[in-house]
């Protein structure tokens, strides 16, 4: 093993568990430093990104506005849990669990392998399930390595979202639809696929929840940007589907019916170019739920013909599905563009500490736009 600087044995971690009285604890903790194998790097951790998809392992659903911190050596936040949902969490009750999807750092020592000593001493983003630490080691082939110079708070954020808006894109494709539909504009990720579908010219409709994220992303240079709590919404949508032709939508949303109008928007375009039919048109119509910031029912009006489908679309099922050409060349756009078409923003860098602080809890676990939560656990 080579290094640039003494690798420490322990590190100070969030970690999450669920207990029988039904709560849920965010704490510090204290974990080991693994030595590095052949083909793995120690990473010292600089930036790690709060994902709405990290809060479910966070606090998985609990009621964070009644949290409260935990004395101890090592200061935590719990927080109460449904019945239903401890019930359904059943296999994680007692255990103490790893958080953070990915995160950025620098990597501090590598084991003896070629692959593995190419990253001694780069600014890496990565992807590992536990990202929200001071050190971890990580194989090679959960890195990415970043241009001379990246930050390592751009590099942070360089698999969840990029890899998500790309996905998004190969899907449309892969499926033969030519546009696609995104409920979510504004966030980072939004955003993202936006400077993608310029770049790449493709049509994207774009929702948005409210009038300044319409403003936000025109100025980017959106030219389909539909306000959902617009009392035009319906039309604007309708003449956005028209002018774009998009048949696959993405919804971040997941319940009420946001995705039940989507398709019927869908609908009343494609019905335009064809006779009647009592089955509608014979124009599939798709959408992906692949988020829940509303966890209520998903509800279909059903009026949007036969010819549709409502399904879930996650990234890891996405990316298992490629060939390791696809996703080496996923990979190789990410690394080139983090800090332009992948660029991320956020309302707040947080340290360990204030991660677990109930005040901060309660104001990143909303997941507002523009009030993304960004762990420095070095800090």
């Amino acid at each position: 093993m080579n290094h640039s600087t003494d690798v420490p044995a322990t590190t100070l971690e969030l970690r999450s568990t669920i207990s029988e009285d039904g709560n849920v604890t965010l704490g510090i903790r204290r974990g080991d430093v693994a030595a590095p194998g052949d083909d793995d790097v120690v990473v010292r951790i600089e930036a790690a990104p709060i994902n709405p998809s990290d809060l479910g392992m966070l606090f998985a659903m609990a009621d964070l506005d009644a949290a409260t911190a935990v004395d101890g050596e090592l200061p935590a936040v719990t927080a109460p849990l449904s019945d239903r949902v401890v019930a359904a969490m059943g296999a994680r009750v007692g255990k103490s669990m790893p958080v953070g999807n990915e995160g950025g750092g620098v990597v501090i020592a590598a084991g003896s392998s070629e692959a593995a000593q190419a990253l001694l001493g780069k600014v890496v983003g990565f992807l590992s399930g536990n990202a929200y630490a001071q050190f971890r080691t990580l194989n090679v082939a959960q890195c990415l390595a970043m241009a001379d110079g990246t930050d390592a708070a751009d590099a942070a954020a360089a698999f969840v979202n990029p890899l998500t808006a790309l996905g998004m894109v190969e899907t449309m494709k892969a499926e033969g639809h030519t546009a696609l539909v995104h409920t979510v504009g504004a966030s980072n990720l939004g955003q993202m696929l936006n400077r993608i579908c310029i770049a790449d010219g493709v049509g994207l409709v774009n929702i948005v929840r409210q009038p300044d994220h319409v403003a936000l992303l025109r100025s980017q240079g959106a030219e389909h940007v539909c306000d959902s709590s617009a009392d035009s919404f319906g039309a604007d949508l309708t003449e956005a589907l028209r002018a774009t032709g998009a048949t696959i939508a993405f919804d971040a949303i997941g319940g009420g019916t946001l995705a039940s109008t989507v398709l019927s928007c869908m609908e009343r375009v494609a019905g335009e170019s064809g006779g009647f039919s009592i089955y509608g048109s014979d124009t599939l119509k798709q959408v992906y739920i692949y988020g829940g910031l509303d966890r209520g029912p998903t509800e279909l009006r059903r009026d949007f013909g036969m010819t549709w489908a409502v399904g879930g679309w996650l990234l890891t099922p996405f990316l298992m599905k490629q060939t390791p050409e696809v996703v080496e060349r996923l990979r190789r756009r990410v690394a080139a563009e983090i800090t332009t078409t992948f660029a991320s923003t956020y309302g707040m860098r947080l340290s360990l500490h204030d991660a677990v602080d109930p005040d901060h809890v309660r104001r990143y676990g909303r997941v507002a736009t523009g009030e993304k939560a960004l762990l420095t656990p070095q800090a």
